[in-house]
């Protein structure tokens, strides 16, 4: 079954990545469709075990002072074996992150989570986009943070005495979207906060996802409105305007 060009599903096929209308090959899907599939399904394998590549995102990152950080994983496989050990820092990463500078306004951490490659793709150009808008923050040194989990981001966040700590962090893939990053703010971040202390924006990946430019200024809203409440998670709604953004892709229907 393949819908004629002007169809409804060749429309909604232009605005997401999702699997519409595949049609079927007697009792199983066209071989097209089954082919897609396996090759996204191998992408997203791909992505979770891929090893984040720290010295390329330094060099992405236009010379901006970075700390190397490692959680208690001391492998890929036992980071995907015991999340837990992805929620805390190693001795080591401990020791250097208080022997620096203390007391900045916020700590912008870059994870490897559950995909590298969303991380190499599109951190350095968030924080690029973030920091435009920041002007006047003491930031500390960007934290590059291997086999992370996004609880890292608060004992890092503690152990620089930062005020706010910000992980940009691979999202768990899916069959359409293997470099998906997401970002996660906490306010006085410390061991042992919940994920209801925290805020979330999610799906930055352009041009399928939020782009850089909206996902920085709806951090920086956040950030901004954070500081002013002292708190984040539940009790900060996200009422930021995209409309007020530098850059807001249309992908409504017929567009």
């Amino acid at each position: 079954m393949t819908p004629a060009p002007g169809s409804l599903l060749s429309r909604l096929r232009a605005a997401t990545d999702a699997r519409i209308g595949l049609g079927r090959a007697g009792a199983g899907l066209p071989t097209a469709a089954m082919l897609a599939f396996q090759s996204d399904h191998a992408l997203a394998r791909d992505a979770v075990h891929a090893p984040m590549d720290a010295a390329a995102l330094a060099g992405a990152l236009a010379g901006e002072p970075t700390i190397a950080a490692s959680s208690c994983a001391d492998s890929r496989a036992t980071y995907l074996q015991r999340p837990g050990l992805g929620r805390c820092l190693d001795a080591g990463s401990v020791e250097r992150l208080r022997a620096t500078e203390q007391g900045h306004d916020l700590v912008i951490v870059i994870g490897d989570g559950l995909s590298a490659r969303a991380v190499q793709a599109h951190a350095p150009a968030v924080v690029v986009a973030l920091r435009e808008q920041l002007v006047g923050w003491r930031i500390a040194p960007i934290v590059l943070a291997r086999h992370a989990r996004v609880a890292l981001g608060d004992e890092i966040g503690e152990n620089l005495g930062a005020a706010m700590s910000l992980m940009l962090i691979g999202e768990r893939p899916g069959l359409s979207s293997p470099d998906s990053l997401g970002a996660y703010l906490t306010w006085g971040p410390r061991s042992g906060r919940a994920d209801s202390e925290r805020n979330c924006v999610s799906n930055i990946r352009p041009p399928r996802g939020l782009s850089y430019e909206v996902a920085a200024a709806k951090l920086a809203w956040l950030l901004r409105q954070a500081r002013a409440r002292a708190l984040t998670g539940v009790g900060l709604k996200d009422d930021f305007d995209p409309a007020l953004a530098a850059d807001v892709p249309n992908r409504a229907l017929g567009a």
